[in-house]
């Protein structure tokens, strides 16, 4: 493990492994750079990139300060394109994905993938309840950090409250309670773009290096809209459907994919 001091003074813990042009990992709500997806992804990548699989603020190994902007989350991953030598490719997973999309805005990133940014473009799902933040600040701040969990699965995530009734007892729920507070960073990241109405048309529209928008031939009908969505908004950018897939993607289908964009 190692760490960089982002601007605000936050250190910021990442993994360095293997050889080759650099790639950042963004990881998704819930994930650290220990989740096995992203250590698995990480060893897919490693034999062609020198990957920085990183702790995002309050997770894991890497530090906390207070006030929470996403704008400190952008500020991270400079640190870590500055500890790659200035410039690097970037992958965000889920809501990880959108913050990567934030920082491609500003930072000196060379080429963008993405798999599944969560959006909720049309009525094909239920948009988050418009009180969704207020509610997930509370929770956390009462100390009710299963209910939170719960609140952002079945609101956010759209799992079944039957299905989440059962997890509270699962091996890996205190996992997820020790990052819950780090649910709404993810929550204002993703602001209003789960509303079911159409995405911002200008928002991304600064992002022009080439861009990989992957989604799951098996997601949701509202996921697979989302990839199409933000792909028809992107200058640069194109789709790539993995069959068979769902949000929680398999890193072995993920990660030739992902090999093939940034080595083109």
């Amino acid at each position: 493990m190692k760490k960089v001091i982002s601007k605000d003074g936050t250190a910021i813990a990442f993994d360095k492994s293997g050889h080759g042009p650099a790639i950042i990992l963004v990881c998704a709500a819930f994930q650290t750079r220990s989740d096995p997806m992203m250590s698995q992804l990480t060893s897919l990548l490693s034999p062609h990139f020198t990957v920085f699989n990183y702790d995002r603020r309050g997770r894991g190994d890497s530090g906390d300060t207070a006030p929470y902007a996403v704008e400190r989350e952008v500020e991270d991953i400079e640190a870590l394109i500055n500890e790659a030598g200035g410039s690097a490719f970037v992958f965000g997973m889920s809501s990880g994905g959108v913050l990567a999309l934030e920082a491609a805005r500003k930072l000196a990133i060379a080429k963008l993938a993405l798999y599944e940014p969560p959006f909720v473009v049309d009525n094909t799902r239920p948009p988050l309840p418009k009180n969704y933040l207020v509610q997930l600040k509370e929770l956390i701040t009462s100390g009710r950090r299963g209910d939170a969990v719960e609140y952002f699965l079945t609101k956010a995530a759209g799992v079944p409250a039957d299905f989440v009734a059962p997890m509270r007892s699962a091996p890996f729920w205190p996992a997820m309670e020790h990052v819950a507070h780090t649910l709404v960073y993810d929550g204002t990241i993703m602001g209003d773009t789960m509303s079911g109405n159409p995405l911002p048309a200008e928002r991304w529209s600064p992002v022009s290096i080439p861009t990989l928008v992957v989604g799951g031939g098996a997601s949701p009908e509202y996921q697979q809209n989302a990839v199409k969505a933000l792909v028809d908004r992107l200058p640069n950018a194109k789709c790539h459907i993995l069959e068979g897939q769902e949000h929680n993607v398999a890193p072995d289908f993920l990660a030739p994919v992902l090999t093939d964009f940034f080595s083109m």
